[in-house]
């Protein structure tokens, strides 16, 4: 736990939530500043700042969750699908830094837009380029 972090201070019960699914490691909440009806954060009770600071088997828990309340959550508002993302860190967005996964609904016409969308221009890489990538991706994952 963090003593300045407002989602450990949820887990605590210090702070009140709209509890949606629970299990021992994770907590599933209503957001409180929606991005649309339904929006709901998944977090892990313990406290990580980055996705990759989560144990392997936390993280599958995590995405579980979020994978079995993605139906709940398009049902309860009549959505049409839903995104599903991390904002991992700070230039990515993140807000709270304590990992948590996103659920919102989103409705035909609700004008948001594809992940995609919040790049600017993609980058032009070159076969050499990519495969340099690729392998310096590889090599550190052994």
């Amino acid at each position: 736990m963090s003593d300045d972090c407002i989602f450990c201070s949820i887990v605590a019960g210090e702070i009140p939530s709209r509890t949606v699914y629970e299990t021992d490691d994770v907590l599933a909440f209503l957001d409180a500043n929606p991005l649309a009806p339904g929006h709901t954060l998944v977090i892990p009770k313990a406290h990580h700042e980055h996705v990759q600071d989560m144990p392997n088997d936390l993280a599958a828990d995590v995405f579980a969750v979020m994978q079995r309340l993605v139906d709940p959550i398009e049902s309860a508002v009549d959505a049409d699908g839903s995104t599903v993302a991390f904002n991992n860190g700070e230039v990515a967005g993140q807000e709270v830094p304590h990992t948590h996964g996103h659920v919102v609904p989103r409705f035909e016409d609700d004008g948001g837009r594809p992940i995609h969308s919040i790049f600017g221009e993609r980058p032009e890489l070159d076969d050499d380029e990519l495969d340099d990538i690729a392998a310096a991706i590889a090599e550190d994952t052994d």
